[in-house]
């Protein structure tokens, strides 16, 4: 292509191309967010994860005790004004321990998402746009991968690497990328044939330049939407390895330890499993409605 053509193209993609495609952009933004902010559950899910950002960095003024402290003279005592929401079989204040243990499942939620979504975004989008052989290899792993339940393949890692948050962390990401990776692909598919990219082929950008400048800004949305709606999941799942033990290891407030711990008194003293087993619950709930209206706002067909 001569470079009479190539300067075209650029003179083309500087001028009313780039204008209306900003303004594009901006009139879906615009209407995405009074669409999200006008959802309850959505702003429920936002005020939920926010006041759970709160918590785990403020955890030690706004707990009222040490959650580490035994008192065996008070174990097993309902909710009261010295202690909202009871105590353990130990004594030790349940909601001082609900509040350390967000930091533990904030920590395993934002560290595996942040493992798994350049990990799934660089093998959907090498996949995707290399095709043929590359193609196929990359995603019969992603297949077999995805032809186990995450929860048994996360146990079956972390029975092998040993119990403790590091190995669940790493146990969860090795199981939460696959889904990304098919994302990731998909969008790539539908974008290499766009004009814009051959546009950019013909300037002579490589591959890399190619997936970084202009496969990878239109993947994101989608990635981002996905890793929020999959943060429940993976708190589920760290949660159901701390229940089995092969997760936070005790005295660590990790709420699905605290509810393995509390179920052996679920009769006379409910308190125990059932205010940790709550806090998983809201804050799933949270991460499903926020995900939800994160989608509204940056799905590209989102219009007035």
């Amino acid at each position: 292509m001569s470079g009479t053509e190539t300067m075209t193209w650029r003179e083309y993609l500087s001028t009313d191309t780039i204008t209306s495609g900003r303004q594009a952009t901006a009139q879906r933004l615009y209407w995405g967010t009074r669409s999200f902010f006008s959802s309850p559950l959505a702003v429920f899910g936002l005020v939920v994860i926010l006041l759970l950002a709160i918590m785990a960095i403020f955890a030690p003024w706004i707990a009222t005790h040490d959650p580490l402290v035994q008192n065996l003279a008070r174990d097993l005592e309902p909710p009261s004004a010295q202690n909202w929401l009871g105590t353990d079989e130990f004594g030790r204040d349940i909601f001082s321990r609900i509040v350390h243990g967000s930091r533990i499942s904030l920590y395993i939620v934002m560290l595996v998402s942040v493992i798994v979504a350049p990990i799934g975004l660089v093998i959907g989008m090498t996949a995707g746009y290399f095709g043929g052989w590359t193609d196929r290899v990359l995603m019969r792993i992603t297949d077999i991968f995805l032809s186990f339940p995450s929860l048994i393949l996360a146990l079956a890692f972390a029975a092998a690497l040993g119990p403790g948050i590091e190995n669940a962390v790493i146990a969860i990401a090795l199981t939460a990328w696959p889904p990304i990776a098919r994302l990731a692909r998909a969008e790539t598919l539908t974008t290499r044939a766009a004009d814009y990219i051959a546009a950019a082929r013909v300037s002579g950008a490589g591959a890399p330049r190619i997936l970084w400048r202009h496969i990878l800004p239109i993947c994101i949305p989608s990635v981002v939407v996905r890793i929020t709606l999959n943060m429940a999941g993976i708190m589920l799942t760290a949660a159901g390895l701390g229940f089995l033990g092969l997760g936070a290891q005790p005295p660590s407030p990790e709420w699905g330890a605290m509810t393995s711990a509390g179920r052996r008194f679920m009769i006379d003293s409910w308190w125990v499993v059932t205010m940790p087993g709550m806090a998983i619950l809201i804050v799933a709930l949270a991460f499903n409605l926020f995900g939800d209206g994160l989608r509204d706002l940056l799905d590209p067909r989102q219009s007035r």
